[in-house]
């Protein structure tokens, strides 16, 4: 494997990112890809709606888009954002790292930015972990996130039936023992399409918004990060089941609590599931509406055009990062 350093890459870590969003109450959008036309989507959409942007993976979506391929695609994702005229800070990410060795390739192949997440292992153990994440990754100048608590939910490697809520009396002790630059908290967001069972009329439960103000007054200023916060739009999981699928009953995070966090000290908010079904939905309806399309550019294109519009909703009208950049 090819080393680099993300400076190489023209990627920046997430200190300066975080610092602004602390400064001026916003939150970075972390969207994770899978494929060229999801990061492009994601670079186009940050660039018009002028937002810095975390571009991230999870261990399995970088074994299936390959480890050489991964460092070419952030370079071009950097030169794509300056096409567009607005060179907006990118940071590359890892999402859900599960062990030292994972978060170390990354850091040698380009990551600016790693997660090791030993949320469900003990406390002693996940600072033990995270803090030899901490060493080598602040060697390299790269920005390490953790996790307190575990959500709930399925999604790539993170499987989890219950939730289990950040305690605010472990967060000053574990920032101090390992050293960690951000960290992932659990106040009732959840990974996956299905983030709730809800009967026809009922709403999501409210977040824990009292964890997270106990948070924030006992470590002022800082990064919070919110993981399993896809609103699971309703328009996208109709046009779905509309066209084939069988996606009912889902349920996400809704917006106005979202716009809520992202006002806090949440500076980072991790979508997922909400990128897979826009695109979803539109390769769907093609397929149902053409089914003798087989050129993957006539239903990836759109769909890739589907998710810029996505992001730049998110941007714009939840999460305020939009026209941060100058």
């Amino acid at each position: 494997m090819q080393k680099y350093h993300y400076s190489e890459l023209g990627l920046v870590n997430t200190r300066v990112m975080f610092a602004l969003a602390l400064r001026e109450r916003f939150a970075v959008p972390a969207y994770n890809f899978n494929n060229m036309e999801q990061l492009q989507a994601i670079i186009i959409g940050c660039a018009q709606s002028a937002s810095p942007v975390i571009i991230q993976v999870s261990g399995s979506a970088r074994s299936y888009i390959g480890t050489s391929f991964l460092p070419h695609m952030a370079m071009a994702a950097v030169e794509l954002a300056k096409e567009t005229g607005t060179a907006i800070p990118i940071a590359l990410h890892l999402d859900h790292g599960s062990s030292f060795e994972l978060a170390r390739d990354c850091i040698d192949s380009g990551f600016s930015s790693v997660m090791i997440d030993a949320s469900h292992h003990s406390f002693a153990d996940n600072v033990a972990l995270t803090r030899q994440v901490v060493e080598y990754a602040h060697a390299h100048e790269v920005t390490v996130e953790a996790e307190l608590g575990v959500l709930a939910g399925i999604e790539d490697e993170v499987s989890a039936e219950k939730s289990s809520y950040t305690r605010p009396q472990e967060v000053e002790q574990f920032l101090r023992e390992t050293g960690v630059d951000s960290l992932a908290i659990s106040i009732g967001t959840s990974h996956g399409a299905f983030k709730f069972k809800l009967q026809p009329g009922q709403e999501p439960p409210p977040l824990r918004f009292d964890i997270l103000e106990e948070i924030e007054q006992l470590v002022p200023g800082f990064p919070i990060v919110l993981h399993g916060a896809s609103s699971v739009s309703r328009e996208h999981v109709e046009m779905i089941n509309r066209y084939g699928g069988q996606m009912e009953n889902t349920a996400g995070i809704p917006e106005e609590q979202l716009r809520r966090a992202a006002a806090s000290a949440v500076c980072k908010v991790n979508i997922d599931s909400d990128g897979r079904l826009a695109m979803t939905a539109i390769v769907r309806k093609i397929f149902a509406e053409k089914p003798g399309e087989f050129d993957p550019r006539k239903y990836l294109g759109p769909a890739r055009d589907e998710l810029v519009k996505m992001v730049i909703h998110k941007n714009t009208a939840v999460l305020g990062s939009a026209g941060r950049v100058q």
